[in-house]
Formats: C-alpha cells, sequence, structure tokens
C-alpha cells in the first residue's frame, strides 16, 4: 500500500475539493470538505510561499483531518514576444472602454518555487500535487521523506506514464470538461480531448498508480461512473457556489445568469487553455492570444480586474465546468454529503 492509498483508507467519503487558483479554494472550505469525510486541496498558484504557510496553518486550525496543496510548475516554453505585442495592442481598445490607457509587458514569473518547495519540507502536508508540469525525481523523493504523498495533474495517457516513470505517489488525471487551466505539461499542447471515462479507462490499463478522476464531476451520476476506476475523485465547480468558497461575487453572479448559455476552452486569459463561460472577452479574443503563460496572464491581468471593479462579467475569466448548469449551493460539507448520496444510490442501483 502506498502513501496515496494510505490516505485513502483515512477519507470515508471519497470527494476532494479541488485547488481552484486567484481565490474560490480557501482554508474554510479545504476544512469543510474534509471534515465531511473527504478531503481538500489549497491552492498556491498565485500566491507567494509566505502565504501558502499561512493557509497551511489556517486550515490546521479548522480540521484535523488530511488535505493537501497544489502548486503550478513554473513554465520555462519559450515566450514569442512579437506575437505577445501583437496580441497586448489588440486588448488597448477594449482597455481603454475601462479606463486604462494602458497594459504591462510580461516578465519571468517562478511564483516564489524554491520557497515553497523549502516550506512544504520543512513543515510536510499530507499531500501535494502539481499542475502544468512535472518536477524530477529528486523534488519528488523530497517531499516522500518528510511523509508528503506526492500527486501529478496529468490529461493524457503519455503525462500519466512520464509521472509513473518519476515515482509519482499518485495521479490527478483531468478529463476535457474540467472548468479553468487544462494541467497539461507544456503551454503549447493541444489538450486531450478524450472523454474523462475513457482516458481513466486507457490509464488504468497501462499505468500502476492510484487515480483521482477531475473534470466535470458536478453530479451523483458522474461522480458514480467515475469511481468505477479512480479511488476518488476531486470537484472544483461543484464547490464554486459553496459558503466557504472565496469565489468573487460577479463570477458568482455569473453561474446563475442565464445570459450565458455555454462554456468554451480559450487561452485569451492567460495563455493557457482554460475552460470558461463564453463571453464577449472570448468572443473578441479568442483566437489572437499565443501560447505564453503566464505573459498573457500578466497581459490581460489590469484588463480583468478592470472589469470586475465595474461589475462587468463580459470581459471577466468566469472558469466553469461542462457541468456548471447543476451547481449546488450551501456549505461545503452538505453539498459534500448530497452529492456522496447521489453517487451512492447511483452505484446501488447499478
Amino acid at each position: 500500500m502506498n502513501s496515496f492509498e494510505t490516505l485513502a483508507a483515512r477519507l470515508p467519503v471519497p470527494i476532494i475539493a479541488a485547488p481552484m487558483a486567484g481565490g474560490p479554494s480557501t482554508p474554510a472550505l479545504v476544512a469543510a470538505v474534509a471534515d465531511a469525510g473527504g478531503s481538500g486541496f489549497l491552492a498556491a498558484g498565485y500566491r507567494t510561499a509566505q502565504e501558502m504557510s499561512a493557509q497551511i496553518a489556517e486550515v490546521r486550525s479548522l480540521t484535523e483531518r488530511p488535505f493537501g496543496v497544489n502548486l503550478f510548475v513554473p513554465n520555462d516554453d519559450p515566450v514569442d514576444d512579437a506575437a505577445l505585442e501583437v496580441y497586448r495592442r489588440s486588448l488597448l481598445p477594449t482597455a481603454s472602454e475601462f479606463g486604462l490607457d494602458e497594459l504591462p509587458s510580461h516578465k519571468a514569473e517562478t511564483e516564489d518555487w524554491d520557497a515553497k518547495l523549502a516550506a512544504l519540507q520543512e513543515d510536510p502536508v499530507p499531500m501535494v500535487s502539481f499542475t502544468f508540469g512535472l518536477p524530477d525525481a529528486d523534488v519528488v523523493g523530497a517531499l516522500q521523506a518528510v511523509g508528503t504523498c506526492v500527486l501529478a495533474t496529468v490529461t493524457s495517457l503519455s503525462e500519466a506514464r512520464a509521472a509513473e516513470q518519476l515515482g509519482y505517489d499518485g495521479l490527478v488525471v483531468q478529463g476535457p470538461d474540467a472548468g479553468g487551466h487544462r494541467g497539461t505539461h507544456h503551454t503549447s499542447t493541444e489538450p486531450d480531448r478524450t472523454p474523462l471515462l475513457s482516458l481513466l479507462a486507457h490509464i488504468v490499463q497501462s499505468v500502476d498508480l492510484p487515480i483521482i478522476a477531475a473534470g466535470g464531476l458536478s453530479a451523483g451520476s458522474s461522480i458514480a461512473d467515475a469511481l468505477a476506476f479512480a479511488d476518488a475523485v476531486q470537484l472544483g465547480t461543484a464547490f464554486l457556489d459553496a459558503d466557504e468558497a472565496g469565489t468573487s461575487a460577479i463570477h458568482r453572479a455569473a453561474l446563475r445568469d442565464p445570459r450565458f448559455t455555454e462554456t468554451a476552452v480559450t487561452r485569451c486569459f492567460t495563455g493557457r487553455f482554460a475552460r470558461g463561460l463564453r463571453n464577449d472577452f472570448i468572443d473578441r479574443f479568442d483566437h489572437d492570444a499565443p501560447a505564453a503563460y503566464p505573459a498573457v496572464h500578466q497581459v490581460t491581468q489590469p484588463l480583468r480586474k478592470a472589469a470586475t471593479a465595474a461589475n462587468d462579467p463580459r470581459f471577466v475569466h468566469l472558469w466553469a465546468g461542462t457541468g456548471w448548469r447543476d451547481l449546488p449551493s450551501g456549505g461545503g460539507a452538505q453539498i459534500t454529503n448530497d452529492l456522496w448520496r447521489a453517487a451512492q444510490e447511483q452505484m446501488h442501483d447499478a
């Protein structure tokens, strides 16, 4: 039994709150899902090491249950500066609508990577997952040496095999219906469109690692289907409207707004493919954005912030998976209990 299987034995409810960077994931949400018998991940993306450590301490003050931390792997893919500048200039007329005369260029960003790894070795947490790449075996081994279960986010069979070769303890297998960023290991990679259940079946046959299934799992029926292949499921969109979530008011309102009728996968907001509610920003800029993360994120951020301040959801990233219409509300523990009850009924009737 490896470290994830040991942890899974302590989860009477195999539901994990996904790390949702940029605000929705909070210590209170992680603790609520954990206390309901599941678990959750803090999102260290866009945070400093100090901010990450403060959130870890807050989770520990709220629950004694196991939880995890997710890190974005720094991107070293080359940036086409000329294409990025063309894109930046194309945004300026829209930026001017919100009183912005200029938008920034990009800068190198590692998001406190070394400091975060050091902090997680000095003060270990039960689980660490990585998104946007695979840190090498030395990083994996250093975290395992302090008792941490190390998980890799993968979106294809080839990525899953690479994680197994590097010694990861388990996989978070993300399907194409997921909200927010696709976890591909390179910015320029076209995300695999294989449906989640088919992807899970392929990986289970080829890779001998525990699996957490993710992507579009917002109802008891889809959770039950995924658990036919996986040891647990990871839900993000399902918790966006939870009482404890840090989801912005403009995002919450949009998820209930009948003007938004579909989701779309785009890289126009950040330079990485991500799924969100289709809005004017996507319609205007989807075909122009280069594959450059976090460069595009840095360029568009002031515009998105200005639109948020103006309460204009047409130009804000509104991450959501394909199941957003089934979005529950209420406390995180109640959402967890209701979804697990529905999944159990589905499995019982199967």
